[in-house]
């Protein structure tokens, strides 16, 4: 036989968990869904049910996030006596809609509302003092923020010395004290009790909002108002990436739902320039995070971001159409500067030897501030490595970092904040500015940091197994199941199965070039199914495989809908030679179950 090259990833495969069998036969569920679920860490009956079944009445009480009280006491006074409430929001999706939310809320309950979304050039992330002064100038004596000011420690008594009541409403780390504010909203500050820590920006200002909302009409906003509030709600959630657990499923799972029937006309010719019909199939967190969220996104990368509010916020079909057709255009500046910004990075990395880093810092001069996050994350996917991207201009630096798991970046960060003008943001994303003369040093101390956490296994390429399923146990109802783990994101990953032992039943079809499709067997039935390998077309050829091929397959599980030859496939994740398969950490005799209750 030919030979065979071995996959170089890492898979990596559940421990198990003996407490499965009870919560599948107490659940009613599958023992692979009961496996799934534990490993979220839901480990109840009643936990399994609400993971299950998404519902809004299982949002937690407003109330239980720390300073809601007063938040509210303070916003129904201003609504009351008219006085004019200024959002202070942030650029980026999470920071746009949760100013959106906020603000449709106090109008319907017939409060006031200005709003300021800073420029990402020209003022940065944050409050900055010369706004709240404006804000006073023109009568304003209330200011919330969103998605921002945890940190806003000199803005805080700037609005104090003005005059001015400040509510934070954020939802990145603090620092070990608070801002002098009227009152912070934030799960994660010291003292929340807070049940659901990882909400986004949107998430923590559509609490305020609930509490708003429901202490005029509690029916009402249950009924009609909140559930429109979740279509915006989860865009934000999920471009923020956070973990869709807890609350945070609720509000993707219903808010995608509720996105099949748009009636917001910003929403609606979104949509449409994304090219998405929520009519003909199901929208998806993937379609959110990459055909949505980009273009929200773009406003303020490329232009200003206030747009998005007026976006979603107009009640004119023909104004949300310009706004939507002006969003596609800066969507296609954004790819191009990020383009040719990639290009100069991608021949660097090919003229150094970069695997010596265990931290990537790259600058340049000019680079597009607007998407030095989004190239953060491609040298993230090219390397392995968390990295930073900087763009250096008139002596200052202003730059964005993406970090791996098990790096926790902002406290790298702050090793270095020495060195910084500002920054802030959580385990897995920083945004900061500094003098341009202590790049080189930033880099050389954040490699540091990272050698001394980081080892060169935390840079191998891993397949995370969720359980192990051979297709012989692959039915129509188990599947069925499966979707009802959905929507699939952080923290809620697709499951990625594993089959050991398959056949491959017919010579493989290549299509496109770089994709190709598997006829593949295994069981006593010989149970077939097709699979498809997108991209996978160089990896199979450079494997020789060849009819009778026994494989060990890492897969996901798909329906295909095609009218002719639908019907449940597998998705290829990865693929091991099964002579040459390295031992892995799990038994091949622990099958994964079938689609049977508890069985």
């Amino acid at each position: 036989m030919v030979e065979l090259r071995r996959s170089s990833k890492r898979w990596l495969y559940p421990e198990n968990d003996p407490a499965a069998a009870a919560l599948a036969h107490s659940a009613g569920i599958p023992l692979i869904v009961a496996e799934l679920l534990l490993a979220r860490g839901l480990r109840s009956t009643e936990q399994a049910v609400r993971f299950l079944h998404p519902q809004l009445g299982d949002l937690h009480d407003p109330y239980a996030m720390l300073g809601m009280a007063s938040a509210v006491a303070r916003v129904q006074k201003a609504i009351e006596h008219r006085e004019p409430t200024l959002i202070y929001g942030d650029y980026d999706v999470d920071g746009t809609t949760a100013t959106v939310l906020l603000k449709t809320a106090i109008e319907i309950l017939g409060g006031e509302v200005r709003y300021h979304i800073p420029h990402r050039i020209h003022e940065g992330y944050g409050i900055r003092d010369e706004r709240l002064a404006e804000a006073a100038a023109d009568g304003t004596r209330l200011v919330i923020s969103v998605d921002t000011g945890i940190r806003a420690f000199a803005a805080a008594e700037a609005a104090e010395a003005l005059g001015l009541d400040l509510i934070v409403t954020d939802h990145h780390l603090p620092e070990q004290s608070l801002p002098r504010a009227l009152a912070v909203l934030n799960p994660n500050q010291p003292g929340c009790g807070y049940p659901c820590k990882h909400l986004c920006g949107a998430g923590v200002a559509f609490k305020l909002a609930q509490a708003l909302l429901e202490s005029r009409d509690k029916e009402r906003a249950r009924k009609k108002i909140l559930p429109s509030f979740l279509k915006v709600l989860a865009i934000a959630t999920i471009a923020d990436a956070v973990p869709l657990l807890d609350e945070n499923r609720i509000f993707v799972a219903l808010g995608l739902d509720g996105l099949r029937r748009p009636v917001n006309a910003g929403l609606r010719h979104l949509l449409m320039v994304a090219d998405l019909d929520p009519s003909q199939r199901r929208l998806t967190p993937t379609d959110v995070a990459f055909r949505l969220a980009p273009r929200l996104n773009a406003a303020g990368r490329m232009d200003i971001a206030s747009d998005v509010v007026e976006l979603l916020t107009t009640r004119q079909p023909q104004r949300a159409r310009e706004l939507a057709e002006k969003l596609e255009r800066l969507n296609t500046e954004r790819r191009a500067a990020e383009s040719g910004i990639l290009t100069e990075i991608e021949e660097r990395m090919g003229g150094s030897d970069w695997r010596n880093d265990h931290c990537m810092v790259m600058d340049g001069d000019g680079w597009h501030r607007g998407v030095i996050g989004i190239l953060a994350s491609r040298i993230v996917d090219l390397t392995g490595r968390p990295a930073l991207v900087i763009s250096r201009e008139n002596g200052e630096a202003h730059g964005s970092g993406r970090s791996i798991p098990g790096f926790h970046l902002l406290e790298a960060m702050e090793s270095c904040q020495d060195l910084l003008t500002r920054f802030g943001g959580h385990a897995h994303a920083v945004g900061f500015s500094l003098p341009s003369k202590n790049v080189p040093e930033l880099r050389e101390r954040l490699n540091t940091f990272a050698k001394a956490r980081l080892t060169e296994a935390a840079f191998t390429a891993q397949v995370p197994i969720h359980a192990l399923l051979p297709l012989d146990r692959i039915t129509p109802a188990l599947f069925t199941w499966i979707r009802r783990m959905e929507p699939f994101g952080l923290s809620n990953e697709e499951p990625v199965f594993a089959a050991h032992n398959v056949r491959l039943a017919a010579p493989p079809r290549y299509f496109k070039e770089k994709h190709v499709r598997l006829q593949l067997a295994q069981g006593p039935r010989a149970s077939m199914f097709p699979a498809v390998g997108w991209n996978k077309a160089e990896t199979v050829r450079s494997f020789g495989l060849e009819e009778g091929s026994i494989l060990h397959l890492a897969y996901k599980l798909r329906e295909n809908e095609h009218p002719e030859f639908g019907g449940l496939e597998l998705e290829i994740v990865d693929i091991k030679i099964a002579h040459e398969a390295e031992e892995e950490s799990r038994p091949l005799e622990m099958i994964a179950s079938t689609d049977r209750p508890g069985s």
